[in-house]
């Protein structure tokens, strides 16, 4: 079986459930948005809501997808940058006890951490540190990390870090590795649209984007149209489309993906899951229909529940409606 590689930013998830939304007030987050903070914001966040109930995971896009796929037993591994601090260690053990092969630059800075504030509601409010994670650079990555692996995933974000970014894919490129990329969000996607073009007409076998970061790739509002503009560029192109599911092109060919009608609670991680259901098909040979109806299972099942990983009970029954749709 093919072995895939993760590459992105490493980030401890912290989900804490808050029954106050003065909280929010008085860290000075507003409800519902997504805040980049600094360390000292970042502490002080984990400070006004030590008495809180919490809950912690791996996170980060890439490392979701990875993890969605070591649970689905493809064997993987991950390469991101962490601190020397306590998280740090949180994020290589948990990666590891969920089968993931972690591959971790250690850094002075505190670990990145993504701290979501759940209020009644269910409504969302990030404060994110990047911390060390965004120190991963070119020189960090070695042709050797690349052994014995068939195909490298890459997180959109890491396109802040040109440097980094192509010399990644070049190197995998190098050892015959196929070269997959999601392409995270819209307004990165925007600042940096003629490299990432190079990138993706030189380097990527597969591309992965939501409606949003179609349109900004392609300029086509249209879903269809910009997945035929991707296409042209890649191997394999897909774009996620919601609720109505997902479109994926290869070969010429157009396949329209319908998605599980569940009762969704919270959409983080649905892109990050449906890749790694996509994925596990497509180490196993299966046609894209067949990867594209796995990745909307996984996608179904992670927005159910609040957070970007699917609870460990819930495998078991992802895995025996997966053999069917195999079969």
């Amino acid at each position: 079986m093919q072995k895939i590689m993760g590459l992105g930013n490493a980030l401890v998830d912290i989900i804490t459930e808050v029954d106050d939304e003065l909280i929010l007030k008085k860290l000075e987050l507003p409800k519902g948005s997504m805040t980049l903070v600094d360390e000292k914001k970042s502490r002080k966040v984990s400070s006004e809501t030590l008495h809180l109930k919490k809950t912690k995971a791996s996170g980060g896009s890439a490392a979701n997808t990875i993890h969605g796929l070591a649970k689905l037993g493809a064997p993987v591994s991950f390469i991101g940058k962490v601190g020397e601090d306590e998280t740090g260690d949180f994020f290589y053990k948990d990666m590891q006890d969920n089968g993931v092969k972690p591959f971790l630059i250690r850094s002075k800075k505190d670990t990145g951490k993504a701290q979501a504030l759940i209020t009644t509601d269910a409504e969302r409010t990030f404060a994110t540190s990047l911390g060390a994670a965004v120190e991963l650079s070119a020189t960090d990555i070695e042709e050797t990390l690349f052994e014995d692996h068939q195909i490298l995933y890459v997180e959109g974000y890491l396109v802040q870090n040109q440097e980094l970014l192509e010399k990644s894919l070049r190197l995998a490129k190098q050892k015959d590795m196929k070269v997959v990329l999601d392409l995270a969000s819209y307004n990165i996607v925007e600042d940096n649209l003629s490299f990432l073009e190079r990138m993706v007409e030189q380097y990527v076998d597969i591309l992965f984007a939501n409606e949003e970061e179609a349109r900004a790739f392609t300029g086509e509002t249209i879903p269809e149209k910009a997945l035929q503009k991707i296409a042209a560029k890649t191997d394999i192109a897909v774009v996620k489309t919601g609720k109505e599911g997902s479109l994926i092109q290869h070969n010429g060919e157009t396949f329209t993906i319908k998605i599980n009608k569940v009762k969704g609670i919270d959409t983080t991680g649905a892109g990050d899951l449906y890749a790694a259901g996509f994925l596990y098909g497509y180490i196993h040979n299966q046609p894209m229909t067949i990867c594209g109806e796995i990745g909307s299972l996984l996608a179904a099942n992670v927005i159910q529940g609040i957070g970007a990983k699917i609870p460990a009970e819930k495998w078991k029954t992802i895995q025996d409606k997966m053999k069917k749709i195999m079969h």
